[in-house]
């Protein structure tokens, strides 16, 4: 799967930060007083971390943007396409979501103030809110195979099933990265623990706003 090696990528950057990747390379290019004979180059900006995640973004959004083109398409051209009803689970998942962001966003204020506790808890809180968003898509599943609607019944069961499980194995490796920043000491690390976090929040937003949109798609496509 194309978003596969793009969660490892993720993963490495974070570990990249918690060893120290963040720390600014030493002033002056001749290496010290030894003419820089014997100096060491700096490690990496935290830039590239930056850098490495709107990469894999932009991977993942275009691994979409294909699949929503050939939903698109086939949508507009099948005579034996039928319209898949939302489940209403779906409303109710897409509110645990996007609350996830906010409490994400609290955890990083709380962390500018100095606040590692306050930060912790929410940002265990969302963590807690996207296994549950990922627990209601499984539900909504649930409901769908109730009515005996599977990935083979239709074209558009087939892309509802795809949509949602191929966002779903992105979104889980945003909670491993959720989970491994709290777990990760980062007390003597060279770099602060508010680059982790911020580099961890840009993709977690990213998977909230792609839901939104394939909400928008899946909805459009009734």
């Amino acid at each position: 799967m194309p978003g596969a090696p793009v969660l490892d990528e993720i993963k490495i950057v974070i570990e990249d930060i918690g060893k120290g990747g963040g720390k600014e390379p030493p002033s002056g290019g001749d290496g010290g007083g030894d003419g820089g004979k014997h100096g060491r180059p700096g490690p990496p900006s935290p830039r590239r971390y930056y850098t490495g995640i709107a990469l894999g973004i932009v991977s993942i959004l275009m691994f979409f943007m294909a699949l929503a083109s050939a939903y698109l398409v086939q949508r507009a051209t099948s005579s034996r396409w039928v319209p898949v009803h939302l489940p209403v689970i779906l409303w109710a998942n897409t509110m645990i979501l996007l609350a996830s962001s906010a409490t994400m966003e609290q955890a990083r204020k709380r962390l500018s103030r100095a606040d590692v506790s306050g930060f912790r808890t929410l940002w265990l809180a969302t963590t807690m809110l996207g296994l549950a968003f990922l627990a209601g898509q499984l539900v909504a599943w649930r409901l769908l195979v109730a009515q005996g609607i599977y990935v083979s019944t239709n074209q558009g069961s087939s892309f509802f099933y795809i949509f949602t499980a191929v966002h779903g194995v992105h979104l889980l490796g945003g909670i491993s990265a959720l989970i491994y920043v709290a777990r990760r000491n980062f007390e003597t690390a060279k770099v602060s623990l508010s680059i982790a976090a911020e580099v961890t929040s840009y993709y977690w937003h990213f998977m909230d706003g792609l839901w939104l949109f394939l909400l928008a798609l899946l909805y459009l496509g009734k």
